[in-house]
């Protein structure tokens, strides 16, 4: 499958330093910063740094140190933001959107990283 990456949405330009951000945490493959319409007390958004679009293009194109990277940098964000159980934190949920289904907003991978109360239920039953 072919994905076509826009270098002009909103996380891109972030990346470039052509919006502000107020970050949580930097790495060499990743950016994690508090997002700007919080849907929790705790709202923080982790994207890679490199071209992706959504998990599957990320899973499929990016290094093995861009993945860890990723992978480690959540994992931090949530003891950064006091998130995680263990770590004075009560639980967290991680939300990744893709594609028009999905409500994808912007076209460049992000996980949501929510938590500071009790997110209720994630779906309700579906029922056909």
């Amino acid at each position: 499958m072919a994905y076509a990456y826009d270098d002009q949405n909103i996380f891109a330009k972030i990346l470039r330093g052509e919006i502000p951000n107020n970050t949580v945490l930097e790495t060499d493959h990743s950016l994690a910063f508090h997002d700007i319409q919080p849907q929790a007390p705790v709202h923080v958004l982790v994207i890679p740094k490199g071209p992706y679009v959504n998990y599957d293009h990320f899973a499929a194109q990016a290094s093995e140190a861009e993945i860890t990277d990723y992978a480690r940098a959540i994992g931090e964000v949530c003891k950064l933001v006091e998130v995680a159980p263990g770590n004075d934190g009560d639980g967290y949920r991680l939300i990744s959107n893709a594609g028009e289904a999905g409500v994808q907003e912007v076209p460049h991978l992000h996980m949501h990283v929510l938590g500071g109360r009790v997110l209720g239920r994630m779906l309700k039953k579906f029922d056909d």
